[in-house]
C-alpha cells in the first residue's frame, strides 16, 4: 500500500503507545501523521467483539484490509462510450491525409513482446496518459468520460479487470506482454552515479578541447550479447578499442543471479579493459573519461583509484554530450555493422581497425591524422626522443 495509508508497523506503534496512555497528538507527532488520522484509526479499527474499544494492531489491520477491498465492476467495463474511446485512441487504425485506412504489416499476436527488429502492428498508439488527459479536453463537461491512466493499464494487464482485449498491449510503445513491477522500476540502473561524477562537475577545460587527455567512451553492441569498447580522445580524435571477450561458460552454463556477466562486458570486465588500455599512455593523457550512464561502468570508482582517470557521466538521454564518441562509433560501424556477432573479432582485429581510423586524415584536424595530432602534442610537452605512436 502507498504511504498515504497506515502500515501494519505503524498500527503496532499506535497500539503500544495507546496502551501506555500516550495522547493522540503525541502519537501523531511520533509517527509524523495528522492527529485526526490517529483518532480516526482508534475509533474505526478498534476491536468491538469484547464490547470494549481495545485497539490491537492485527485486528485493526484486518478491518482496514476488509474495508479496502472493492469487488466492483471496472469503469471501462461499465461505460461503453468510454471503452470505445480508449480502444480507438489506443488501437485505432492510422489513415492517410485523405482518410484512407493504412493497415500496415500483418502481425500475429503471440502473447509476448514483439521480437527484435520485427514488424509491429500499426495503430494510433496513444499512451494511457495521453488518453486520460485528452478526455478532459474533448469532454470538459461530461464527468462520466474520465479515467486515469493507471486504470487503463490495469484493464490491459491485470487479470479479472480485462475490460480491454489482452492483445492491445502490443499497441503500447513498449509492447510489453507483462507489466514491470513498480518495485523493479524503482531499482535505478544508474544508482552508482552521484552528483560528484555528473558531467556538470567536469572541469571547464574539457569543453574547449584545448588540452588533450580527456576521453569519451561507450560500448557498441552486436548480436548475441557481444560488445566492443570504444575510447576516443576529444582533442586529437585518437581512438582505442577495448577487447571484451566472453567469459568461460557463456552459452553452456545457466545464468546466475548477481553472478559475473559471462557475455564479457560486465562492470569488472570493462573496468579491467579500460585500465589495461589507458595506463599504456603517459599521465598527461589520462585526465578524464566521459561515459554514458550504462551499468557497465558501475566500478568507475575502482577505475579512478587504479588508473588516476577521473570519470564523469552524461545526463540521461543526452548522447550529444559525448558527440565525438558517437561520431566515432558511427565510423566504426563500417567495420562492425549492426546485427553482427562482434565476438568473432580478436584483439589484433580491433588494433588493426583502430590503426585504420588513427591514420585517416580528418577535416577537423586540418587534414592531419589523429596519430599525427597526438604525436605533435607529445613532442611539444616531452623531450626529444620520445617514441612515436603509430
Amino acid at each position: 500500500m502507498s504511504g498515504r495509508y497506515l502500515s501494519f508497523a505503524e498500527r503496532e506503534e499506535i497500539a503500544l503507545l495507546h496502551a501506555q496512555l500516550v495522547g493522540v497528538r503525541a502519537i501523531a507527532r511520533r509517527l509524523g501523521r495528522s492527529p485526526s488520522t490517529i483518532s480516526r484509526e482508534l475509533r474505526r479499527n478498534a476491536s468491538t467483539r469484547t464490547y470494549r474499544l481495545e485497539y490491537r494492531a492485527s485486528t485493526a489491520q484486518w478491518h482496514a484490509e476488509r474495508r479496502a477491498s472493492r469487488p466492483k465492476v471496472s469503469k471501462l467495463a461499465a461505460n461503453e462510450q468510454l471503452r470505445e474511446y480508449v480502444q480507438d485512441r489506443l488501437a485505432g487504425s492510422i489513415t492517410r491525409p485523405d482518410g484512407e485506412l493504412v493497415p500496415g504489416p500483418e502481425v500475429r499476436w503471440i502473447g509476448r513482446r514483439h521480437g527484435r527488429r520485427q514488424d509491429r502492428r500499426w495503430a494510433k498508439s496513444w499512451s494511457p496518459e495521453q488518453i486520460s488527459n485528452r478526455l478532459r479536453v474533448e469532454h470538459p463537461h461530461d464527468g462520466s468520460m474520465r479515467i486515469s491512466h493507471e486504470a487503463i493499464y490495469q484493464a490491459l494487464y491485470v487479470q479479472g479487470r480485462g475490460a480491454l482485449r489482452r492483445e492491445l498491449v502490443s499497441c503500447l510503445r513498449t509492447g510489453r506482454a507483462l507489466r514491470v513491477p513498480r518495485a523493479r522500476s524503482r531499482q535505478r540502473r544508474d544508482g552508482f552515479i552521484t552528483p560528484e561524477v555528473m558531467i556538470s562537475a567536469r572541469p571547464a577545460e574539457v569543453a574547449d578541447r584545448a588540452v588533450p587527455g580527456h576521453w569519451e567512451g561507450d560500448l557498441i553492441i552486436g548480436l548475441n550479447r557481444s560488445a566492443i569498447g570504444t575510447l576516443v580522445e576529444r582533442t586529437t580524435r585518437f581512438t582505442m578499442l577495448l577487447h571484451l571477450p566472453r567469459l568461460e561458460g557463456y552459452g553452456t552454463e545457466p545464468r546466475v543471479k548477481n553472478g559475473p556477466a559471462l557475455a564479457g562486458y560486465g562492470a569488472e570486465a570493462v573496468r579491467d579493459a579500460i585500465a589495461s588500455t589507458i595506463t599504456t599512455l603517459p599521465a598527461q593523457l589520462r585526465r578524464s573519461l566521459t561515459w554514458d550512464r550504462g551499468k557497465e561502468m558501475a566500478k568507475h570508482a575502482e577505475l579512478r583509484i587504479g588508473s588516476g582517470l577521473a570519470v564523469y557521466f552524461c545526463d540521461p538521454h543526452s548522447p550529444w554530450q559525448r558527440g565525438t564518441n558517437e561520431n566515432t562509433n558511427g565510423l566504426l560501424r563500417q567495420y562492425f555493422p549492426k546485427g553482427t556477432d562482434l565476438s568473432k573479432h580478436n584483439a589484433d582485429d580491433l588494433e588493426a581497425v583502430a590503426l585504420a581510423l588513427n591514420t585517416r586524415p580528418r577535416k577537423t584536424l586540418d587534414w592531419r591524422t589523429p596519430a599525427e595530432a597526438l604525436n605533435d602534442h607529445l613532442l611539444s610537452v616531452q623531450p626529444a626522443g620520445v617514441a612515436r605512436t603509430r
